[in-house]
This record gives structure tokens, sequence and C-alpha cells, in this order.
């Protein structure tokens, strides 16, 4: 192949397009020459806009009904805690480097979520991501890479422990250890392997808001006045900077480069117990209310008269308890979907602590996806537009809370990402260049396809833009 074709994706996981594209414009100075000198544009991200399935989805071209996949833990039948994890092993559809493997050319994949466990893929190189347990485990396609791995960075570190939690230092240090080493490891590949397509992901970056992005927001309903913290966000995001830049010195000039974050990032400004709420409204049923709090699995619920249950995350999932399809079905299956649009209706009217709106959606499934592979919840809600999240346990009573029952997280999930596109050097740039219009996130597959000349598969959901 010809070194024109080379074309490397950098993955920054939650970066935000305002803060990249606007509130500090120009301070980052590789991703700025990268912007003049070729395209960018704020990204839509699936629904809902988290890791998994969001990066799947970039990299398929499919959205999540397509792949059967609507956050990390599905439920895998209509029990009511038959629960399954999104590893790599539960998506069927082809990954984009394992088309181009098929014909003929030779990728190296690094971090992207949802590659774990690894899944061998024809001419490709694979390091898999955070949802590895360690180093013990398998985690390098072919196995021997990762003895070399071990010999460039020593042991390789996956995720940060324990970021949701007020440990503040040690998250920072574990952040910056990890992208050093990620992009260390990243400019090894590129110089000692033969390759066409590089795909890599940071995933300090999302960690790293949710713990800071309460010192950095003055709108923060938590802000708090930290000198030694206000400041990290910031500084995380010249780090990735200095680290492209390096890393593109290492790649020919005439490769084309791309930026992409799988969604964005925002404050968020409380959580919404959503079991609770269905409590006070009658449709979940409790034989014994518990004396502290408790996860909605754990909780001793009246199935026979329940209508709907809730999950907790940064989008709510709501279940509804429909007969002849759950073991203790309550809800007639005829009554389903006058119910659900009465659900919807009461879910967009919760007001804030004070009655003020505070702008919630809520969707079908079917409407948003089209099909639906697997089990989908029977809604998905975003609280405030995604402001506020979703609280899953039950035992404190009251529907508003200013905490996380999953620990410390001052940020939230935001509906768009970032894209950026340019040849790695000026002298190659081609006349497409300035910020376009919004792109959707599975765009990206099609996209990558095209500029290798590969036809795309109908089944993509995405179109294939000029890159």
């Amino acid at each position: 192949m010809s070194e024109r074709t080379k074309l490397i994706i950098i993955g920054l996981d939650c970066a935000e397009p305002d803060l990249v594209f606007d509130i500090w414009k120009g301070e980052f100075p590789t991703l700025e020459r990268l912007m003049n000198t070729g395209q960018y544009s704020r990204m839509k991200s699936t629904i809902p806009p988290i890791t998994v399935p969001a990066w799947t989805a970039m990299v398929t071209g499919l959205n999540p009904g397509q792949l059967g996949c609507y956050g990390f833990r599905n439920r895998k039948d209509y029990s009511y805690d038959g629960y399954s994890l999104a590893y790599s092993n539960t998506i069927k559809a082809k990954r984009v480097w394992e088309i181009l493997g098929e014909h003929g050319l030779k990728s190296i994949i690094l971090g992207v979520p949802q590659t774990y466990p690894v899944q061998p893929a024809p001419n490709t190189l694979l390091v898999s991501c955070f949802l590895t347990p360690d180093t013990e485990h398998t985690y390098t396609y072919p196995q021997s890479l990762s003895q070399e791995i071990a010999g460039v960075i020593g042991k390789y570190q996956f995720d940060i422990k324990n970021f949701r939690s007020s440990n503040y230092d040690e998250i920072l240090q574990s952040a910056y250890n990890m992208l050093d080493q990620r992009f260390k490891l990243a400019e090894h590949l590129v110089t000692t392997k033969e390759w066409d397509f590089f795909m890599m992901v940071d995933i300090g970056l999302d960690r790293i808001q949710h713990a800071f992005w309460k010192f950095m927001d003055k709108k923060h309903v938590l802000y708090e006045e930290n000198p030694q913290y206000a400041d990290v966000i910031y500084n995380y995001y010249q780090r990735i900077d200095k680290h492209i830049s390096q890393l593109l010195k290492k790649i020919p000039g005439n490769a084309r480069v791309m930026v992409v974050s799988d969604h964005g990032a925002k404050r968020m400004d409380g959580g919404i117990r959503i079991n609770e709420w269905l409590i006070q409204k009658g449709y979940l049923k409790l034989k014994s209310y518990p004396i502290t709090r408790t996860s909605i699995h754990s909780a001793d619920i009246d199935w026979a008269n329940t209508k709907a249950w809730g999950d907790g995350g940064y989008y709510g999932r709501i279940f509804l308890n429909v007969r002849g399809r759950e073991p203790e079905g309550s809800l007639a299956p005829e009554e389903y979907e006058e119910f659900r649009n009465r659900l919807i209706e009461e879910l967009t009217n919760i007001k804030d602590p004070h009655g003020r709106e505070i702008g919630t959606k809520v969707f079908k499934p079917e409407e948003i996806y089209g099909e639906c592979m697997n089990i989908a919840p029977d809604l998905i809600v975003y609280f405030g537009d995604l402001y506020w999240r979703s609280i899953g346990s039950i035992g404190d009573k009251g529907i508003w809370t200013y905490e996380n029952d999953t620990g410390p997280d001052g940020a939230n999930h935001s509906q768009y990402g970032l894209f950026i596109s340019a040849v790695n050097q000026a002298d190659f740039m081609n006349n497409d260049t300035g910020e376009r219009e919004p792109i959707e996130i599975y765009d990206i597959a099609p996209s990558i396809l095209k500029h290798f000349g590969i036809a795309v598969p109908t089944e993509m959901r995405g179109r294939a833009i000029s890159l």
C-alpha cells in the first residue's frame, strides 16, 4: 500500500467539543493546527452517549439496536436478575479493522473499548481495553506482543482504579502514568510495525473529567474552589496535545489523521432516584422498604404488583413488568403502549427541587434504532437532558440527590463528541478545510472504508464523508 493511504485515529474518550472548539480554542497547538489545515465538527454520539457501546458503534457503523448492546450491562433474558456484561464477544458485527484485514490491509488497534476478550482478526495487531482485568489475562493479539510491550513500557495499565473516589492525587498520578505509557507504546508500534490503519483510545480523559469537573466549573452545584485542582482538566488536555504532537512526528507527513471522541462531557447538576419516583407513583411495589441504601437488584420487590423498575447510570433505563413476558408480569400487553406513553409524559414533567423544568428527554428504543436485537430497555431516559443522572438505588426516599450511588462523580456525558480530520503535514493539505456541519458517530466506519477504496456494507447506518 502507498504511504498516502495511511490513516491514524486518535480517540479521546469523553473529549468535550465546547472546551476544544470554543472555551479553550487556540490553547492546544497540535489540535489547533489540525483544525486549521483540515476540517472539524461536533459529532453526534449514540443514544445513550456512553463508552460502551459508542466506540463499537463508531468502528462498526451500526447503532445499539443493531448491535444488541444498550450499555455495559444488558438484560440477557426477561428474568429479573438476568444481566450480562457487554464484552467483545457479545458483538457479532465486524469491526472496521476486520474488514480492512480481509482486504489485505494491516491494522494496529490500541486500547479501543470493547475489545476484551481479545478476538483475533486478520492482519491485525491488537492491545485490548479498559475491560481487561490485568496483564495476567491475554490482552494482545498475537499473544507474543505482550512480551514486547513489557520490554518497552513495563506493566501495561488498562484503566484508573477507584476513579470514583476522593483520592484526587492518586487519580491524577494514575491518569498521567496511563496516558504517558499509552502514547509511548503508540510511538513504538507505529515506528516498528507495518500498518495501513492505526487506532488508539485514551480513556484517562473520561476519568479525569468525572473526578475533577466540579473544581473547574463555577456553575457546578458542588463547585469547590481549590487552586490545586482547578486547572487539572485543562492541563490534561495540554498533555494530550503534546503527546499527539510527538506521535505525529513518527508517521508520514501525508498520512490522514483523525482525532475523535465517543461523546462529550458536561457538569452534573444532580441525580433523580428513578426507583424512588416509581415507588411514589405506585408503579413499583416493595414487600418491605430497606433500612439502608440498597441496590434495586437486592430489593424485596413485590413483582406481582409492580409495573415498572429502573436502572441507574448516566442515563436511565426503564423496564416494564409485562404479563407473559416477565415471570410475574402485572402489566397487560394491551396496556403496554398506553402505559409507556403515560410514563413518558410523567417523566418529562419531573422538575428540580425548586419546581423548575429540567428538560428531560425520553426515547422509545424502536423509534431511534429501528430494529432492536437482544433485549432493549422499554424506555431510555435523559434526565435534565443529561445534566442529571439516574440513581437506581432505593432506601433514601427523596427523589432528588446531589450524591452518586456509585461514588463521587462530578460530570455526566453529553450527546456530542468531537471530530477533527487533517493530513498530517500542511504541505499535503487539501482544500476541504474549516468547521463543517455536525456529523454522526456512525459516519466514521464508512468513511474509513471509503478512504481505503472499500465498498461500504449496506447495513452501516452512517454515510461516508470526505475526510
